[in-house]
């Protein structure tokens, strides 16, 4: 063999070789290439259940709201709250009591009776515990008709928490008068700034904002629940932490307040309580039934002086 023919033979082994090498090269690159759809696939795949299940979460957190016949039971069961629950829990504790407003203001009153004004909104998770003890107090002293059931809202602090509405309901009394005003509803705006409106204050009703729901009266001016009884006490923000109505429906919590070992009883019946003991600052002490029960003369020992 030449050494011509042998140089020949070695540059076509190592032309083999290359091409080898080039092939399998070109494979592994062509299975590299056709895992990465795949891997695409599976991350949107993913990000798709994890969208799925984070609004079936979501769903599973906000509670439905009942229907006619279970609204009835539950605006029942808070409307005549057994007396001896109430007696029992008494004033409580950590109950945020009302303000004194100071001695010498106009009485605020309405038809010739008494006014408690009530100012919130349907979205406000502070409003939404208030409402359960001034439904409870308010029954005491007269009759309500056309309550509802709502929840606050489901992107706020204590998201969802299941309350009563005022918003088309009347309060009939021989002796105070109940305005409420629920100002916003619990759904967001077109906007998307705040939440459709629902109700509109009167000139008389800013002018009492703008007049007591500030300091020393509140912390921020402009609070809300904002609740005046009578001109003679006044209560910005609720009267106890949202807290302990979160995770429960309005059957639990409705039927919790006949318990008054419970929690939730052991803060919406003291706060009841409290406004009670406000309101007979009004009334004279009447009905003497209401007001002169132990629950109520308990809480009264803790409403401040003017």
């Amino acid at each position: 063999m030449t050494n011509r023919t042998a140089q020949r033979r070695r540059q076509q082994a190592k032309g083999r070789s290359s091409k080898g090498r080039s092939s399998k090269g070109n494979r592994r690159n062509q299975r590299h290439r056709s895992r990465f759809p795949l891997f695409a696939i599976g991350a949107v795949v993913a990000i798709v259940v994890a969208m799925v299940g984070l609004s079936v979460y979501n769903h599973v957190r906000t509670p439905s709201t009942p229907g006619n016949s279970d609204t009835a039971k539950v605006i029942d069961a808070v409307t005549t709250v057994p007396a001896a629950a109430l007696d029992s829990v008494g004033a409580g504790e950590g109950i945020n009591p009302p303000m004194a407003i100071a001695a010498g203001t106009p009485a605020l009153t309405s038809e010739g009776r008494p006014e408690v004004l009530y100012i919130g909104a349907e979205y406000c998770p502070f409003c939404a515990a208030e409402r359960w003890p001034m439904v409870i107090a308010l029954s005491r002293f007269g009759t309500f008709s056309g309550l509802g059931l709502t929840t606050s809202s489901a992107t706020d602090v204590f998201p969802s928490t299941p309350t009563i509405t005022f918003h088309g309901s009347t309060y009939a009394s021989d002796v105070i008068s109940f305005t409420a005003v629920e100002t916003e509803t619990n759904q967001l705006a077109a906007s998307g700034l705040g939440y459709e409106p629902l109700e509109t204050l009167t000139a008389e009703q800013q002018q009492l904002m703008q007049t007591f729901n500030v300091p020393p009266y509140t912390s921020q001016a402009g609070s809300i629940p904002f609740t005046l009884i009578g001109n003679r006490f006044v209560i910005s923000g609720s009267s106890y932490p949202p807290d302990v109505l979160q995770g429960k429906t309005w059957q639990q919590i409705a039927s919790a307040l006949s318990d008054p070992s419970s929690p939730i009883a052991k803060q919406v019946l003291a706060a009841a309580n409290m406004l009670t003991a406000a309101i007979c600052e009004l009334t004279g002490g009447q009905p003497t039934n209401v007001c002169s029960a132990p629950g109520v003369s308990s809480a009264a020992a803790s409403l401040p002086s003017a």
